[in-house]
């Protein structure tokens, strides 16, 4: 038997475990979604196209009540599949319950800008809010908790 061990600073493994978490969220969203009833009841997102700069996207969240990290927590780029699997089914419902449509954006690069929500109405911590952006439009969004039994919901404030 071999045992390997390895020296990770904390902030590396952290993120390693919210990347890891977020993406089995996103794969298995139908456990942790919102009953239909709920996310049926969730606010149409607010036309917004114009945003530009950090002010923007912190600006936009606060007009859901987050009080939000002055600095992205990450930026990254993404690409929207070309073609989604059932696998995706609840995510763009999640979305569309808020009004946006991901499938229009199939296959085009875009980027997701997660930022620390500091007064999520629970007091838990570690709770994201993520931005889906393509060109200066958000196209979609979402307020998740990274942990192994975590959450997912829509922008609105639960």
């Amino acid at each position: 038997m071999f045992i390997y061990t390895a020296k990770l600073p904390r902030k590396k493994l952290a993120w390693g475990v919210a990347a890891t978490a977020f993406l089995c969220c996103v794969l298995f969203v139908q456990p942790l979604a919102a009953p239909p009833s709920q996310a049926a009841s969730a606010s149409p997102a607010p036309a917004i196209t114009k945003i530009r700069s950090n002010e923007d996207r912190i600006e936009f969240l606060q007009s859901y009540g987050w009080k939000v990290s002055e600095t992205p927590l990450a930026v990254e780029e993404l690409i929207i599949p070309e073609t989604m699997d059932q696998s995706y089914d609840d995510y763009l419902a999640l979305q569309s319950a808020q009004g946006f449509d991901l499938t229009s954006y199939a296959g085009k690069q875009i980027q997701r800008y997660s930022y620390a929500i500091t007064n999520y109405p629970t007091g838990e911590r570690e709770v994201q809010a993520n931005l889906l952006i393509y060109k200066n439009t958000i196209i979609g969004g979402e307020v998740l908790s990274p942990k192994i039994d975590g959450f997912l919901h829509g922008l609105a404030m639960p």
